[in-house]
Formats: structure tokens, C-alpha cells, sequence
């Protein structure tokens, strides 16, 4: 039996299952690793985030030492923000490739902290593609750095970085990928794929808890980075220093969480790594997928373009499906869906990441199907507008 077959048991304390994006089911080793107490100065501690550091690079590829890896507290976002406000130099200027709310988030960060942008929208989840991307940079010298996003979890897109790294690289220019639903189930190996600094986080495809993020930097391109950063506790150059001189974060860490992430890399090695990992969201998602289509739900996007992170699904057009509702049902038979945040048409997203396998899914689409039946909907399929979007995407 292999380690994607294997039954992954129910959460030990009885909470439901997170389909969603992150933060997620975590293994309970993972949990019973915050139960000790660690002194943020103390030796011990600081060789805790070393090898943290040391075996997100090495997830990255980088064998030449040309990568550094800068924890950041906070969200997801904190990490984000302190990447575009430490890579991109109050002079520079961005163009920000969005299809979906966190391209958009990306905009307004560079907005907010005062750096100039341009902006592809490809909407709600078409994908920016390399031809468009290049075409930008030549029209605009100006332009110094391009934000991609890996994983657009709006939609659950997967967009096609390596293409989008290919024409940035072909015009001299930095390139900026937030990972943060991808790194660590989705290869972004940096001999295969050119950027200058990607962020994720800790409670994403490594399943830890959440508390910190961590920007995986091209030391040539942080190295003069120093001074560029719009805010005292975001700057990764001044994290990245402090920690060669001290081996120290400069504001207090979230220590628990930083031990439960460690244990989370080791469970992550131990399954395979990046590959198997990979590997094993993605069953989850085809056995998720292929049950939900037979309910009757109509997934946004082709099969192409599904990430193995989490889909959308189409609000059926029954009467009688109300999503407050299926929430609900779904969540006492043990499930933690995820709203919709699509503009055009309703829809929900069924996360595929965090610790489950494909045995839990079946289980989901089970929950699924008697959630409908209870509430009286025969027929799960999406109203006409729902197959009319999803059929620009195939244009």
C-alpha cells in the first residue's frame, strides 16, 4: 500500500476536516509539538529556525548557496507585503499579473506602500500567460519586477509560472512569485524555473499552523536590497541580517509554531517530499472531483487548469440548494467547506490539501450527496450563466 493509499486517521481531538486553503487538518504529532515551551533567544531555539531555513531552501533546489530563506512573522500577507516592499525599490515598478482576489491583493499592497504598478486583470480565473506577459515588457521599460501568483486559490487555478518566468528572464527583469498555496506540493525548483524571490507559508501544503511565512530569496537580488522597505518590522534584508548576526529574529517568534512547522517538514520527508506530496493532493483531487461530477456539480474550470490545491465548484441552480445551509449539513457530518468568492456566478471551493487522503474524499463527496438529499435538490447542476463563463476559459 502506498503512502497516497494509506487511511489517514480523523482528527484525534474531533474537529471537522478543513477543506480549505489554510489553514488546514494537521497531523496530531504536529499539534503535541507546540506542548513545549522554547526560549526565543536561547541556543536551542535558534537552531530550530536554522534548520527550518536550511530545509526550506533546500525544498526550493538550490545546491549552489545562491538562496536565503527569511521567516517572517505573521499571515501569509505579512510575508507577502515584506516581499514586494523589500524586492521592489521605491524607484522600481511592477507589473502585477492578477486572475482572482490575491493578484488584486498584491496591486493594492503595492498601492498602499506607495510603489508605481501596472496591472494585467485577467479576472476571475483566466490565466496571464507568458506571450501577454512579455508583450508588457517591452511596451514599458519601466517596468523592474513582475508579481505572479503560483496558485490562484479564488478559482483554484494553477498558472503556468514556468512560461511567465521564461519572458521575464528573456527581458532582464525580477521576477516575484507568491507560492503560497503551491510551495511544497507544487514544484518551483530554481534551476528549472528563474524568480528572484518567492513567499509562502507555514500553514500551506508543508501543513503547519499558522503564525509565519517565509520569503525564499535570491541572495544577489537581496543583497541591495537594504533600505528599500516601506516599514520597520516587514523588512526581509534587515530579518535576513539580523539572522546571520545573531541567528535571531528580530521581533519576538511564534516559537510554538515554529516547532509544529519542523515537525511538519519531517512528516513532509518522510512521505517523500515535494513529489509525493504533490502526489498525494492530487489523488485527493481526482477522487474528489470525479465523485462531485457525478453528484451533478459542474467544476469552474477544465481539467487543464485544476490545481491540486482546491476547486471551485458552480452553485447548483436547484431552488432548493442554499450554500449557507449545505455548509452547515456538510459541516456535521465532519466537513469544513469553503465559501465561493467568484464575481459573475456563485460557487463554493473543496479544498484537496492538508492531512487527508483519497479514502476522506470519498467520504466528502459522500457527505456531499446526502447533504443534497436533505435538503430536497435532485439535480446539482449550475445555471446556464455558470457554463456560459466557464466557456470563455475555453476560447
Amino acid at each position: 500500500m502506498t503512502t497516497a493509499d494509506a487511511a489517514f486517521p480523523d482528527p484525534q481531538m474531533g474537529e471537522p476536516f478543513l477543506l480549505t486553503p489554510g489553514p488546514l487538518t494537521t497531523a496530531f504529532s504536529v499539534k503535541q509539538a507546540m506542548l513545549r515551551d522554547w526560549g526565543s533567544w536561547d541556543a536551542d531555539f535558534r537552531a530550530m529556525t536554522r534548520s527550518l531555513c536550511d530545509q526550506l531552501v533546500a525544498l526550493a533546489g538550490d545546491t549552489a548557496g545562491e538562496f536565503v530563506c527569511v521567516p517572517m512573522q505573521g499571515s501569509g500577507s505579512f510575508s507577502v507585503e515584506a516581499m514586494l516592499g523589500t524586492m521592489v525599490p521605491k524607484g522600481g515598478k511592477a507589473l502585477v499579473l492578477a486572475n482572482g482576489a490575491y493578484g488584486l491583493r498584491a496591486a493594492e499592497t503595492l498601492r498602499v506602500m506607495g510603489r508605481a504598478y501596472t496591472l494585467i486583470d485577467k479576472g476571475d480565473y483566466l490565466p496571464p500567460r507568458g506571450d501577454e506577459v512579455g508583450r508588457a515588457l517591452d511596451d514599458d521599460p519601466a517596468i523592474t519586477h513582475v508579481i505572479a501568483i503560483h496558485c490562484e486559490t479564488s478559482s483554484g487555478i494553477l498558472n503556468p509560472v514556468a512560461e511567465i518566468a521564461e519572458a521575464v528572464a528573456a527581458r532582464g527583469r525580477s521576477l516575484l512569485i507568491d507560492s503560497m498555496s503551491a510551495f511544497g506540493a507544487v514544484e518551483l525548483d530554481v534551476n528549472q524555473i528563474r524568480y528572484d524571490a518567492m513567499v509562502s507559508s507555514a500553514n500551506k501544503c508543508i501543513e503547519g499552523v499558522p503564525g509565519f511565512g517565509f520569503v525564499i530569496a535570491r541572495r544577489s537580488a537581496l543583497e541591495p536590497a537594504k533600505g528599500n522597505a516601506h516599514s520597520l518590522s516587514l523588512d526581509v534584508h534587515a530579518q535576513w541580517q539580523g539572522l546571520v548576526k545573531s541567528g535571531q529574529w528580530r521581533f519576538t517568534p511564534p516559537t510554538h509554531v515554529v516547532a509544529a512547522f519542523l515537525e511538519a517538514l519531517r512528516l513532509h520527508a518522510e512521505e517523500g517530499g515535494v513529489p509525493a506530496r504533490g502526489a498525494r493532493y492530487t489523488q485527493n483531487r481526482d477522487v474528489m472531483v470525479a465523485g462531485m461530477r457525478e453528484l451533478g456539480f459542474e467544476t469552474l474550470l477544465a481539467d487543464r487548469w485544476l490545481s491540486p490545491i482546491i476547486v471551485t465548484f458552480f452553485n447548483p441552480a436547484h431552488p432548493n440548494f442554499d450554500f449557507s445551509r449545505f455548509y452547515e449539513l456538510m459541516k456535521a457530518k465532519g466537513f469544513i467547506i469553503y465559501p465561493g468568492k467568484l464575481t459573475v456566478v456563485d460557487s463554493f471551493r473543496v479544498g484537496c490539501i492538508g492531512r487527508m487522503d483519497a479514502e476522506i474524499m470519498r467520504r466528502v463527496v459522500r457527505a456531499a450527496g446526502e447533504s443534497l438529499t436533505e435538503m430536497g435538490v435532485d439535480n446539482a447542476a449550475p445555471p446556464a450563466a455558470a457554463i456560459a463563463e466557464r466557456a470563455k476559459l475555453a476560447a
